[in-house]
């Protein structure tokens, strides 16, 4: 980290404009569970219950993206679910409110990290050679870590530099995806054949069908987290750029999301038949390649699944950052993580952070992730929870978008209890008690170095 005459407690450059802010909004929430998780989705659900779930998730998540746009119009700072809630709650909720969302989005970044590994070795093989150790019976292999490493160097250097690149960076893997996305889309939905469908649902009668769709819906905000990352980079936004903006970005950026995983559930069931994908645990390229009979499908797919990766990589790493300043400026961490570089107008020491921080936990490999992601997608929906409640507390009398925030507050809350209550399917084993007890005890010492360390 820099000295101190280096960094100093100054403002975050001012560059991104509307077409940022989508792509980070939409950006940050699609990532590769679409490539790799297929046949798990489909086992769920089938294609019927798959799309519906998905669907009805999306537009379960709307009233809080209609509240986030609201919020942030009015409150457009870096420490978002932190500012909202200081304003109408105690000083240590309103740290627990952010503290979660640190966690919702920083554990994103390791993922990837581990990712990108697996992601070439599907292309490269040779990459799984040269085991170095195991972690939980998975060797992490020596090529994997070091593309997970190197990736993770390079998004932070990207984002130390500035924001400017990081939304550059953001918009081109974007475009790129959506651009392959429309082509493998529409080649399934022309070459392929609804006979290929049914059973719609992965369980029989009305009952099975209910089921289906549930265990689907129950997924969907850990797919679709990461719209309110705009209400994160909000401080970054161009000179005189509208703030209502801000809500149309968020609300656009959960409806093509919803829209992309409806529409590629349906386009792999139409060329493919699901039950076979699901017994042979396919991927979504593998699926294409397989009915077409061409490999260049399923590296136009490929492609596809690398520009996703290294978006919401990138979007999780701004939108963890952003929070880790807006708390370090507040004193809620140690101030020193509040600082802003003087050229490049970004939070350079809570980048370096969260980058040494993604490479120490990419060294595990995916298998000890598995419980810290079931504890981020909790944290979200704290994080949604506490942004609805805070909107309900500023609010006197109706309309104004308070009866979105009521909905929105029931959704998170529910979303919540599906972790929670153990009589629910998807509950939290004693692995994920243990991760949530551990960060909630860090969080607890980082509050505690917020208050009480000496300022430098």
């Amino acid at each position: 980290m820099e000295s101190r005459d280096r960094l100093t407690a100054g403002t975050l450059h001012r560059t991104l404009g509307g077409l940022e802010y989508f792509t980070f909004g939409f950006g940050t929430m699609v990532g590769v569970g679409w490539l790799v998780v297929m046949d798990d989705w489909l086992g769920r659900g089938g294609p019927g219950g798959a799309m519906l779930g998905f669907l009805l998730g999306a537009l379960a998540l709307l009233p809080i993206a209609r509240t986030y746009g609201r919020l942030v119009r009015e409150i457009p700072d870096a420490g978002a679910e932190i500012a909202y809630t200081e304003r109408v709650f105690p000083r240590l909720p309103s740290f627990a409110a952010g503290w979660m969302m640190v966690l919702a989005y920083a554990i994103v970044c390791p993922w990837e990290a581990v990712a990108i590994g697996n992601l070439l070795a599907r292309a490269f093989p040779a990459l799984n050679a040269l085991p170095l150790y195991h972690v939980a019976g998975k060797a992490i292999t020596a090529p994997r870590l070091a593309a997970g490493l190197l990736l993770t160097a390079a998004v932070a250097l990207v984002n130390y530099r500035g924001i400017r690149p990081s939304g550059r960076l953001q918009d081109a893997t974007t475009l790129g995806l959506l651009g392959c996305f429309a082509v493998f889309v529409t080649l399934g939905f022309a070459r392929g054949a609804p006979a290929q469908l049914p059973p719609l649902f992965a369980r029989p009668g009305t009952a099975g069908a209910f089921l289906s769709v549930l265990l689907v819906a129950q997924i969907v905000p850990y797919f679709m987290t990461g719209f309110e990352a705009v209400a994160k980079e909000s401080e970054e936004a161009r000179p005189g750029f509208d703030p209502s903006g801000f809500g149309r970005a968020i609300t656009l950026a959960v409806l093509v999301a919803g829209a992309f995983y409806v529409l590629v559930i349906g386009a792999v069931a139409f060329v493919f038949p699901w039950r076979d994908l699901v017994a042979n645990h396919l991927g979504t390229e593998a699926a294409f390649a397989r009915a077409f009979g061409s490999a260049a499908i399923a590296r136009l797919i490929f492609v596809a699944a690398l520009l996703s990766l290294l978006k919401v990589f990138n979007g999780n790493f701004v939108a963890a950052t952003r929070m880790i300043f807006a708390m370090g400026r507040r004193d809620l961490v140690p101030a020193a993580f509040g600082a802003v570089h003087p050229r490049y107008g970004t939070p350079a020491r809570a980048i370096t952070l969260l980058a040494l921080l993604t490479a120490a936990a990419a060294l595990l490999g995916d298998a000890l992730l598995v419980p810290i992601t079931e504890v981020g997608s909790l944290a979200a929906g704290v994080g949604w929870c506490a942004a609805c409640l805070a909107f309900l507390r500023g609010r006197v009398g109706p309309g104004g978008g308070r009866g979105l925030a009521m909905l929105g507050a029931v959704v998170s809350l529910g979303i919540v209890l599906m972790k929670v209550v153990p009589a629910i399917p998807g509950s939290f084993t004693r692995a994920e008690w243990i991760v949530l007890a551990g960060w909630c005890a860090l969080g607890l010492l980082a509050w505690f170095l917020g208050r009480y360390a000496p300022s430098e």
